[in-house]
């Protein structure tokens, strides 16, 4: 997933996600020059920041 695709997901702003990435840690990978997630690791870093 893009960040892009994780801001739908997750019904917020990119500017948002780009700030989660940063701070707390959504599980992206850089592939290249660009930021890709694993829909699964999304699932599992949202589980934990509900906990």
């Amino acid at each position: 997933m893009t960040p892009a695709d994780v801001a739908e997901y997750l019904g917020k702003p990119t500017s948002w996600v780009y700030s989660q990435w940063r701070g707390t840690g959504i599980p992206f990978r850089k592939v290249g020059n660009q930021l890709r997630c694993r829909p699964g690791d999304l699932d599992n870093w949202f589980d934990q920041q509900a906990a």
